[in-house]
């Protein structure tokens, strides 16, 4: 079972393109990277599919020197005319298995253009190390995740609820059923495998071996990547414990309750998060673009999947209970949720979000997300409750220049006009959770019609 995945049509736009360069896919293991690619490959009248994992496949990169015989060497095998090199599709996947093919992306650009060529690869940070001069402005990259709720609703076949997820601002009568397919989307996450077998099966006792299998492939691989058992040591606890810490800021000294060094872990973390586990999601203090991160404050933990660590800390059954999940994981999990959301449709860039924080004496504040649009900075706080509740929220905007905030939480879209407690006025727009993925359209929105 395929999914249609909305970085496909990038693909599409990608081919189209004559100064088009190889592209590299880029995404942690299991998240669909060679499924969306032998899909997309259906789109050619010719397709050669490599796996760099099986060695007699590898051989044509060990056994020549130059791309065009390569290319003469793949055509001859698969039974394709040269002629059609222009309707062809080279899909080198497991890239990071062979660092001499890597580094040869460079002259597919350079003198065979008209071959279309895609690689992919999950630990490609590691074998870069390993590529004495690797095609920096050669090649173009595109970044998969997870999948996102829409993408899900897609899966589960709602084209009803897609739909409705797709206007804005949304209609109050789709409410109660977005919610109703999100809270099922938050509890499971959003890896494929998982999506795929909680869509054959309808059961989340089917599940487990799925996540156990997905988590224990993770821990396999980054140990192949460490060079002392310190480091295969400090990177089991990071992962056992990092799940619990999704409600808290962290320190590298002693993660965990541990007797581990700052520099030890900070470096363990830097190994996961070139494995794409992980990432380290750090604060900002800026009002006004760009948004720079602040690396002296402590970050905050964003593990790759929501789904992943419902399961790893064993709360998915009491999740089925809960009406409201803003409560959920000590109110930790819908904050994990809607970033892992933001994350999904930065497709283009590796970039991070960042959370704002003041941190000065008696009114130090965190507004849990902020976005940039246009020249101005949003704050975003993820949430219930009154407005009255949103203190950090309130001494970001007693600080900007501007009067425009977010809150998302489980309630319906609406927007309000109010004051912070000084009475500076400020317009708020309350954005239920399943509308993550869409924030870019509803900020624009929002200040176009409000400005």
């Amino acid at each position: 079972m395929g999914f249609n995945r909305q970085i496909f049509s990038q693909l599409v736009d990608w081919k189209k393109n004559k100064d088009r360069k190889p592209l590299i896919i880029r995404g942690a293991r299991q998240v669909g990277k060679t499924t969306l690619v032998k899909d997309f490959a259906r789109t050619y009248p010719f397709a050669i599919l490599l796996n760099l994992e099986k060695e007699s496949e590898r051989s044509f990169f060990d056994d020549f020197n130059n791309v065009k015989s390569i290319m003469e060497a793949l055509f001859l095998n698969n039974n394709i005319n040269s002629k059609h090199i222009g309707n062809t599709l080279l899909f080198l996947d497991e890239i990071q298995e062979s660092p001499k093919a890597i580094q040869l992306l460079r002259y597919f650009h350079e003198e065979l253009p008209e071959l279309h060529v895609i690689a992919a690869g999950s630990l490609l940070e590691f074998a870069m190390r390993h590529v004495k001069s690797f095609p920096v402005g050669r090649v173009q990259f595109l970044y998969l995740h997870p999948m996102n709720f829409p993408e899900y609703l897609e899966a589960i076949g709602h084209s009803a609820a897609l739909e409705e997820i797709l206007k804005v601002p949304i209609k109050p009568i789709a409410h109660k059923v977005l919610m109703d397919l999100f809270h099922r989307y938050a509890i499971i996450g959003g890896m494929p495998e998982v999506i795929k077998t909680e869509i054959q099966k309808r059961n989340l006792a089917s599940l487990p071996q799925i996540y156990e299998s997905i988590w224990g492939t993770y821990k396999n691989d980054v140990e192949k990547y460490t060079s002392n058992e310190t480091e295969r040591n400090i990177i089991k606890h990071i992962m056992d414990f990092g799940p619990l810490a999704m409600d808290r800021r962290v320190k590298f000294q002693g993660f965990g309750n541990s007797n581990y060094k700052s520099r030890e872990v900070g470096e363990c973390f830097r190994i996961l998060e070139d494995a794409r586990i992980l990432r380290l999601i750090y604060p900002t203090t800026d009002l006004i673009p760009p948004i720079q991160s602040d690396f002296k404050k402590s970050p905050r933990i964003q593990l790759l999947d929501t789904g992943l660590i419902n399961y790893t800390i064993g709360i998915q059954s009491q999740l089925l209970g809960m009406d409201d999940l803003s409560s959920a994981y000590k109110g930790a999990l819908v904050p994990h949720l809607v970033t892992q959301e933001l994350i999904s449709i930065q497709s283009i860039s590796d970039q991070k979000p960042n959370f704002w924080v003041r941190e000065k004496h008696q009114s130090s504040a965190e507004v849990d997300l902020v976005f940039t649009h246009q020249n101005k900075v949003i704050p975003i706080e993820i949430k219930s409750g009154p407005t009255g509740s949103l203190r950090s929220l309130h001494q970001f905007i007693e600080a900007s220049d501007h009067p425009f905030a977010v809150r998302i939480y489980g309630g319906q879209f609406k927007i309000e006009v109010t004051k912070t407690p000084r009475g500076k006025p400020y317009q708020l727009m309350n954005l239920p959770y399943y509308l993550g993925t869409r924030l870019k359209e509803y900020v624009s929105w929002f200040v176009k019609a409000n400005g």
